[in-house]
């Protein structure tokens, strides 16, 4: 039986390359998408004690990351160019950071809002130059973020809004050597370039390529943005796993991507953020600048504040007992009564040990107080601890 067109996965320029690969593909968002590489073995093993082992899959990819190189295809993000000389007004309205701090060839975290302070999405700004800016948002809500953004200032004078989503391909190179990867790729000084600034340059002989100092690994590393045909994506991709195969290096799936993002307490879409859930609750408080003047969700967070604050937080949670708080799983009190759920959860491969981030009361919050986790028919006792649960150390 054929799949009607309107249900069939979207594909990107690498698609067939994973399945070459032979990648565990799953549907992400629409996207048909690897998980990992379970027979993947690199050309060498990586020079770091604590690496992974000659086994592939998410554990391996993991630790490739964590102690040499990996290279993910996050192609299915989003991207879309403000221009214009009501550019900047237009990002400011519709984000929560302040757009008028950042420099030519800088970037930041930041996020749309509803009205009622919770999320449109989490995404990227970099500033190209004066009146242009690309927005960097998540593959699962890429449309639905470009028809909302159309509709709050498309009509707005003197910017134009396009969705280049189909047009870039995007690489991700994390880890410890990762510069020294893409580094062999490019004349451009890769250790010139700081933490979320970016450049253009040639890779492969190919100008104007977009390389950020960007990642979701809680790693060093890069991102860089390609033309999205399949020849010249596959060619930079064969070409970076050659560069980094002294490093052994790993092409790395998306459970991979969310192990690592987990251990450097990064949130998530549709996990620790949504449209159910506020800034102040999500405690991304570093990244909000009520302060800039008006913006779309700041009166209602401003009424959260001045009511004391939310209800909730989210807190990191280490198991203390045997046992995995997985997403979705109730958090008991000590005495039993239900206070939470986990947004996300699972072993930390590099750590050696379960983690999770849950949402529970602000008071229990405040406290630090231990808590129990609601896994099958058992109950775990899990402490509080601080974020990031994984913090790389600095050069």
């Amino acid at each position: 039986m054929t799949t009607p067109a309107a249900l069939e996965l979207k594909k990107t320029a690498l698609n067939a390359t994973h399945r070459a690969l032979k990648a565990k593909m799953v549907d992400f968002g629409g996207w048909d998408m690897p998980v990992e590489y379970p027979g993947f073995t690199p050309q060498r093993q990586g020079p770091v004690a604590g690496g992974p082992g000659p086994g592939g899959g998410v554990i391996a990819e993991h630790l490739a990351v964590r102690t040499g190189v990996g290279l993910f295809d996050v192609s299915h993000m989003g991207e879309i160019q403000f221009r214009g000389p009501g550019a900047l007004a237009a990002v400011q309205h519709i984000t929560m950071n302040d757009a008028s701090r950042l420099k030519d060839g800088q970037a930041h975290y930041s996020a749309l809002l509803t009205p009622e302070g919770t999320f449109v999405d989490d995404i990227l700004v970099h500033k190209l130059g004066d009146n242009d800016y690309l927005l960097v948002v998540n593959a699962g809500t890429a449309e639905k973020d470009y028809a909302w953004i159309r509709q709050q200032v498309g009509g707005w004078p003197g910017v134009h809004i396009n969705n280049y989503s189909n047009y870039y391909s995007q690489l991700a190179v994390q880890g410890p050597r990762a510069l020294e990867t893409l580094q062999k790729l490019t004349k451009v000084d890769l250790a010139a370039i700081k933490n979320y600034w970016f450049t253009f340059g040639e890779v492969c002989d190919m100008p104007n390529v977009l390389i950020a100092r960007t990642g979701y690994s809680g790693e060093d590393g890069f991102e860089v943005y390609i033309p999205s045909d399949e020849p010249t994506t596959v060619t930079v991709w064969n070409a970076l796993l050659e560069a980094g195969a002294e490093f052994g290096i790993r092409p790395c799936g998306l459970g991979a991507r969310n192990t690592l993002r987990l251990e450097a307490g990064m949130s998530l879409y549709g996990h620790e953020i949504s449209d159910s859930i506020n800034v102040l609750e999500a405690g991304l408080t570093h990244w909000l600048k009520l302060d800039k003047g008006e913006f779309i969700g700041r009166d209602a967070l401003l009424a959260v504040q001045a009511a004391g604050g939310p209800k909730r937080k989210l807190v990191a949670l280490e198991m203390v007992e045997r046992g995995i708080g997985r997403d979705g799983y109730e958090v008991l009190s000590l005495d039993g009564e239900t206070i939470g759920v986990i947004t996300s959860g699972s072993p930390a491969p590099f750590l050696k040990t379960n983690i999770a981030l849950a949402y529970v009361p602000t008071a229990v919050a405040a406290s630090g107080a231990d808590v129990l986790v609601q896994v099958r028919a058992n109950r775990v006792r899990a402490k509080q601890v601080a974020l990031p649960f994984y913090k790389r150390a600095k050069k």
